[in-house]
């Protein structure tokens, strides 16, 4: 490893924001086979460039001798050899392809090995339960703000639970059935759809009431949902609440509106369940088993709300080679992280972006004593102003519009919808753009009353920070601000000529009089 970190090193001495290596992961599960294309590039950073999915249920039928079936093996290979055909397009320098439980389970294990190997060209790397509970586990724990958490990732073939606490997974199980194996089971007694979702929620408290230690599990702990049935869960939930944000990754769900999302489907029967909109129809038939896991699981440890994770195994595989240190300690900044990724993908100027956030930081600081915002809404700014001029990736003029829909659109890793949501609104208005009522309004079930004007507060000293850089040149070191009677008197420490600088900050000074009350002064 320490070599390959080596080369990892020597190659990015003369990357700014270029691709280092592009990587194809598969991921071969017992539900369905997925490619993820993903380039590595600068310090660590990588980006998703491409996927693609197929439904293959290599674990179905399995139950019965533990040998995986015919066509299901066929249909798995004609799969990966899709999946090589567009890597191969796509210029993938190397392909990491892993196998789950289905694999590591079958009796005829290594002749599919060795058949995928001939036909397709392709090695794969069948995970132990640890290994695969620990990826699982990496894709969480480096994509969430979540101190402590009780894991449930739902596979085709198997189930993981993975406790953490300080960010040390402490404990882990594997279940030898997924939602193929459960849907299977439970399949043939000539039960309704309703009664056969019953009998899934008492197997599976019965599997639960075996593991010990979940009964010493502080209270205090959150629930987190892996897999794609939880990415199901949320596109229905989203398609019922009408949901603004199509971001999966930090959804979090009442169990209350969990419950009633089951309750509707269980009792339906296959043709209908395919009708339901925002449900995958190569995963209708086994939803319900998966969605009686989630409501024995809930009711079981007694919560009353989860949250769904984006990130799971195939991202702790992207995390570890992207970042080789996260094989032994999980990233400790992961806003900082994900920030830097997307300034370094949409090749940002660096140093400016530094330096407005240092700048909006100190103003926040400064006008503190006007403002009255608590910490939080310094993490808002920060990452509005990381990002505001991401847009430019799109177009100059009006690029603070542009930088307000990527935001709402990037992938953000340690942060709320609502903080992605205001963040997006901040870097949105820093150029005398007032915020349109209809755009607010659509995201008025995410966002609070009082959040609006914190928005335009911190807007406008997102403006006055760009323009202290106007010049990119770091020509104003610092800032310090007195509160005058009806003004406020703002001197800046500057190196060389800050004429630019201080012409185009005084240009705020009609929206920071309308968000502050006070008269704006640049010395």
């Amino acid at each position: 490893m320490r070599e390959g970190l080596r080369r990892f090193s020597c190659s990015i001495l003369d990357i700014r924001g270029g691709t280092l290596e592009k990587i194809g992961i598969i991921d071969l599960g017992s539900n369905s086979a997925r490619l993820v294309i993903v380039e590595l590039f600068g310090e660590g950073h990588y980006m998703v460039v491409d996927e693609l999915k197929e439904s293959v249920r290599l674990g179905q039928d399995m139950e019965r001798d533990g040998f995986l079936k015919p066509q299901r093996v066929a249909e798995t290979i004609k799969t990966l050899k899709m999946f090589k055909k567009l890597a191969d397009a796509s210029k993938v320098d190397r392909i990491i392809a892993v196998a789950t439980a289905a694999v590591r389970r079958a009796k005829n294990q290594r002749s599919f090995l060795d058949e995928i190997q001939a036909t397709c060209g392709i090695k794969v790397k069948v995970l132990s339960e640890e290994e695969e509970a620990t990826l699982v586990y990496r894709g969480v724990i480096n994509s969430m703000d979540i101190p402590k958490g009780l894991i449930l990732e739902i596979g085709g073939g198997s189930m993981k639970i993975v406790y953490y606490n300080r960010r040390n997974m402490l404990n882990y199980v594997t279940l030898p059935f997924g939602a193929v194996t459960l849907t299977d089971l439970f399949k043939d007694d000539g039960l309704s759809p309703a009664e056969q979702a019953e009998k899934v929620e008492e197997f599976f408290t019965e599997q639960l009431t075996a593991i010990d230690w979940l009964k010493e599990i502080d209270p205090d702990v959150q629930m987190i949902g892996v897999g794609g049935s939880f990415r199901n869960i949320f596109k229905i939930s989203k398609m019922v609440r009408k949901y603004p944000l199509d971001t999966v990754h930090n959804y979090v769900l009442p169990v209350e509106d969990f419950e009633s999302i089951y309750d509707m489907i269980k009792v339906l029967d296959l043709d209908k369940k395919r009708k339901i909109k925002g449900l995958s129809s190569g995963r209708a038939d086994i939803l319900p088993a998966a969605l009686a896991v989630v409501k024995s699981f809930t009711r079981f440890m007694k919560f009353e709300t989860f949250t769904i994770s984006g990130s799971g195994l195939r991202e702790g595989i992207m995390f570890n080679q992207a970042m080789p240190i996260t094989l032994e300690k999980p990233i400790s900044d992961i806003l900082g992280y994900s920030l830097t990724s997307l300034v370094r993908y949409y090749e940002c100027d660096e140093q400016h972006v530094e330096h407005v956030v240092n700048l909006s930081v100190q103003l926040f600081k400064q006008l503190r004593v006007l403002h009255k915002f608590p910490r939080q809404y310094l993490k808002i700014l920060k990452v509005a102003a990381t990002l505001h001029d991401c847009g430019n990736r799109i177009k100059f003029y009006n690029h603070q519009k542009h930088s307000c829909y990527m935001i709402l659109n990037a992938t953000l890793f340690g942060i709320t919808h609502r903080e992605i949501v205001l963040a997006a609104f901040v870097a949105g208005c820093h150029k005398k753009e007032d915020i349109s009522p209809l755009d607010w309004m659509r995201y008025k079930d995410i966002v609070q009353e009082e959040d609006l004007e914190a928005v335009r507060k911190l807007g406008v000293m997102l403006r006055i920070a760009e323009s202290l850089d106007r010049s990119c040149s770091g020509t104003i070191k610092g800032i310090n601000c007195d509160v005058l009677g009806d003004s406020v008197i703002m001197k800046t420490e500057v190196e060389g000529d800050a004429s630019l600088e201080i012409r185009d900050a005084m240009t705020a000074n009609a929206e920071f009089r309308k968000s502050f009350r006070k008269n704006l002064e640049i010395l």
